[in-house]
């Protein structure tokens, strides 16, 4: 694998120069900082971008050929790859150097950063190699492995949300929840992906739905169906496919993504069958303060944490539930905190985890009404939230 100078580079702009006459290395770099100034704004202009080493050094090889000059152009760039690639495009506008009439094609634009996972993932197979003798995996599934792990470091940004690289090139996107998410796809071959990164749907999530073509991929639970109706209202999606029931686009393989893929409905289905589909009653199992209910109700609620807690054992992840007991979003126990900043309806958190005095203070601004977790420490000073651990529930319904 050849290595660069310029160890920062994204991309490698490869030109082809001839010139009819001859011409020197100086009369190239000259050319092209000379005539493709002001082309672009100044933004991209090459003095500034190479003062500021966002474009490094730019290295000409020339050979004379029966009167002509012929030779090869090289600029690393660390730019997007549109910006690149308009930079590329601008030394084609190039028609004399010194003085003679020249001619520069763009052959390729490189991107340095395939080149390097390419060398990744042959080297490692070859360092594997010996584990085979010692009757380790298969060289294609150590192969297979080392890919996907190649993958997930693909992951980069878009506007502050995570996605795959390039996201803003393809014509067609998937959108999913959170990073996680975008991770499991890229690890199963998808690139095409960025995350909504959240209850509340970013404006850059609204811009690129009116000019891509959009697949919407959800959750299959209650914060998957929150999502999508807020997306409904204020995105272009396209088509929108779901996790199976109770599964999260983060823990699919590869089947079931692709399967999930292929089922995908059009929107305009979904938004007709929002626009048909008749209110379904709420029924509120809830016990508030000085409200007078039958015993029969407060068995119900213990019965529905009863059944969530148990759900939750060995996920290490919390439920957000409203006042109708309905599912908000399941959330890893580390990101609690701040998802609850995502939700404003939060009546109950079941947990996957001994209730703390830590969980009960960062639920107090919050006004949640109960906390259950598999066990609670003591003395915790609840302030009005009621703490129930498994021990209480089940004595409750005794």
């Amino acid at each position: 694998m050849s290595k660069l100078s310029q160890n920062f580079a994204k991309y490698v702009i490869r030109a082809k120069v001839e010139a009819n006459g001859v011409v020197e290395k100086s009369d190239v770099i000259g050319a092209i900082f000379g005539q493709t100034e002001g082309l672009l704004g100044w933004d991209l202009d090459l003095r500034e971008l190479q003062r500021t080493g966002r474009i490094g050094r730019i290295e000409v090889r020339l050979k004379v050929k029966e009167g002509k000059t012929i030779g090869e152009i090289t600029i690393p760039s660390s730019l997007d790859m549109t910006e690149t690639s308009l930079i590329g495009a601008s030394l084609e506008t190039i028609e004399k150097i010194g003085p003679c009439d020249a001619i520069i094609e763009v052959k390729i634009i490189e991107d340095i950063r395939t080149q390097k996972r390419k060398y990744i993932i042959e080297r490692a197979k070859d360092l594997l190699k010996t584990t085979l003798e010692r009757g380790g995996e298969h060289l294609d599934a150590i192969s297979e492995k080392i890919k996907e792990a190649v993958r997930i470091q693909e992951i980069t940004s878009y506007e502050g949300l995570s996605c795959g690289p390039g996201i803003e090139n393809y014509d067609e996107i998937i959108m999913v929840e959170g990073r996680a998410d975008v991770i499991n796809l890229l690890k199963n071959g998808i690139k095409n992906v960025i995350a909504i990164e959240g209850a509340v749907i970013p404006q850059a999530i609204i811009d690129l739905s009116r000019k891509k073509t959009v697949t919407v991929f959800l959750d299959g639970d209650r914060g998957g169906d929150l999502i999508l109706k807020k997306l409904i209202n204020v995105a272009d999606i396209d088509y929108v496919a779901r996790a199976p029931p109770g599964k999260e686009v983060e823990e699919l393989t590869k089947k079931e993504i692709f399967k999930a893929l292929r089922e995908a409905i059009p929107a305009d289905q979904i938004r007709r069958e929002m626009l048909t589909k008749p209110p379904q009653p709420k029924v509120s199992i809830f016990l508030e303060e000085g409200e007078k209910k039958e015993e029969s109700d407060e068995k119900e609620l213990m019965k529905r944490f009863l059944n969530l807690l148990e759900d939750l054992v060995g996920t290490r992840a919390a439920y957000l539930i409203n006042r109708e007991m309905e599912i908000i979003a399941k959330v890893p126990i580390g990101e609690l905190d701040r998802m609850l900043n995502e939700f404003s309806d939060v009546y109950a958190i079941i947990l996957d985890l001994q209730v703390s005095q830590y969980i009960v203070d960062i639920s107090l601004p919050r006004k949640i009404k109960y906390i259950v977790g598999l066990r609670k420490e003591e003395n915790i000073k609840a302030d009005g939230i009621i703490v129930l651990d498994e021990n209480d529930i089940r004595k409750m319904l005794e």
